[in-house]
């Protein structure tokens, strides 16, 4: 997809635009927006996010002024381009004034989920948020007082216990390896089982001495496995890989002086709690409110309750680790 450029020439016959002009607050941050847009987010500074081939993109300066406006409005990226169609000031402010005249009628939701996709990916993931900052900073709305807050955001991903973490693991590192190393790693494998499926093994799980069978022989198989690693060159695949294999195994489990594994009476601090999400945490916000997942945090100006800094951290995360990071800007001035 290749970059598209909004027109910076304005419609003086658009009736649309005449009508914002003439009855919008000139402190309204649509019309803001409408004479800053082009200055803020010009479609050239998205130019890394596209390719010099296919259709063209909607203009990023076009997105990037609703994702403002859906910010600040609080929609959904269905909300938000729909608020784009049919609100006049939404058009006036991304600049495409009425239907008849303008080359950007309407766009998918699917637009927006694109284009933050392509920034995350990109050396600067959150541009549009830094310029809107910055835009804030010179008109004199950020001051020096910071509220610091955060929140559970809860992970879709199941909890695993302990046995379903290292098949997972070792399944995981099966799937990663070459035919040659897979090979090397199958013939160690000595409990029986071809980690082929995610569901447990078929036991009695009322009988003690069948789990602990089960935990000490899967937990061989996988010690059995970074033994082969520890001789061979790794690919960065199959690096990480092992590295999760072997954190799940040795957060859980002590072995016993004749050799046998067995789930240890203590829960590791850092604990992964799934192979699916390796970043994921226990976490509490309160003593009685706990979450699997991770936590938002932010930092507000009280007065004008503009977000001065948003980051995301594990779930077991305090909020104080995350507080130099939320009032950076301040220590920066200070400095």
């Amino acid at each position: 997809m290749s970059l598209g450029i909004a027109d910076s020439q304005s419609n003086f016959f658009d009736d649309m635009a005449q009508f914002c002009e003439k009855t919008l607050p000139k402190d309204s941050i649509y019309a803001f927006l409408h004479d800053e847009r082009n200055r803020l987010f010009p479609d050239e500074a998205f130019v890394d996010l596209f390719s010099g081939r296919g259709r063209q993109s909607v203009p990023p300066s076009v997105i990037a002024t609703v994702m403002v406006l859906q910010r600040l409005e609080g929609c959904s990226d269905r909300e938000a381009t729909e608020r784009y169609a049919f609100d006049a000031r939404w058009r006036y402010a991304a600049g495409v004034g009425s239907y008849d005249v303008s080359a950007w009628p309407i766009f998918s939701h699917t637009v927006l989920v694109d284009f933050r996709e392509r920034l995350r990916r990109s050396d600067k993931p959150d541009r549009v948020f830094e310029i809107s900052l910055e835009a804030a900073r010179a008109a004199g709305l950020v001051g020096h007082k910071r509220v610091l807050d955060s929140t559970p955001l809860y992970d879709a991903v199941a909890t695993m216990d302990t046995i379903t973490l290292i098949r997972s693991a070792i399944r995981n590192l099966l799937k990663v390896a070459d035919s040659s190393l897979r090979d090397s790693l199958v013939r160690v494998i000595t409990s029986g089982d071809d980690y082929a499926s995610s569901a447990k093994p078929t036991i009695d799980w009322d009988d003690r001495d069948a789990q602990a069978e089960l935990i000490d022989s899967r937990a061989k198989d996988a010690y059995a496995c970074l033994v082969v690693l520890e001789a061979t060159e790794l690919t960065p695949e199959v690096n990480q890989a092992a590295h999760l294999l072997a954190t799940v195994v040795g957060q859980d489990l002590e072995q016993d002086d004749d050799g046998t594994f067995h789930i240890a009476r203590r829960v590791a601090k850092d604990r992964i709690i799934s192979t699916v999400d390796p970043e994921a945490r226990h976490g509490h916000k309160t003593t009685h409110h706990k979450f699997d997942g991770y936590k938002g945090h932010i930092a507000i100006d009280p007065d004008s309750e503009i977000i001065t800094c948003a980051i995301v951290t594990p779930g077991n995360a305090g909020d104080a680790s995350a507080a130099q990071d939320l009032i950076g800007d301040l220590l920066e001035d200070q400095g």
